[in-house]
C-alpha cells in the first residue's frame, strides 16, 4: 500500500475508479429513465437513428482536419460498406486506403 503513495498512484488509480463508478451511474440512469418512457414511434426512431448519428459526428471532423488520406479512407471504407455491407470490411478497407495513401507520401 505504501508503495502506491511512494509512487503517486493514488490520484490516477482514484480518477479511474471514479471515471468507472460515473460510466456506471450514467448506463443505469438512461435504463432508468428509458424503463420509464413510452416508446413512441417517433423515440423508437430517434433511438434507431443514434447509432449513425454519433459515428458520422465523430468521424466527420477527423475527415475534415485529416487531408487526402482521410477523405480516401472513408470512401474506401463508404464503398465498400455498399457493397460488401460488412463492417470489418469497410474498416479494413478504409484502413487500407488511408495507408496506401499516405505511404505514397500524401497528407
Amino acid at each position: 500500500m505504501t508503495d502506491w503513495l511512494d509512487q503517486g498512484l493514488i490520484g490516477p488509480i482514484s480518477a479511474i475508479i471514479a471515471m468507472a463508478a460515473a460510466t456506471y451511474f450514467i448506463r443505469v440512469l438512461g435504463y432508468w429513465i428509458m424503463g420509464r418512457e413510452p416508446l413512441t414511434p417517433f423515440v423508437r426512431a430517434a433511438l434507431e437513428a443514434l447509432p449513425g448519428a454519433i459515428v458520422v459526428a465523430t468521424i466527420v471532423p477527423l475527415v475534415v482536419r485529416g487531408g487526402i488520406s482521410a477523405w480516401v479512407g472513408m470512401a474506401c471504407a463508404a464503398g465498400t460498406m455498399i457493397l460488401v455491407r460488412r463492417d470489418v470490411v469497410g474498416l479494413a478497407a478504409g484502413l487500407g486506403g488511408a495507408i496506401l495513401v499516405r505511404a505514397l507520401g500524401l497528407p
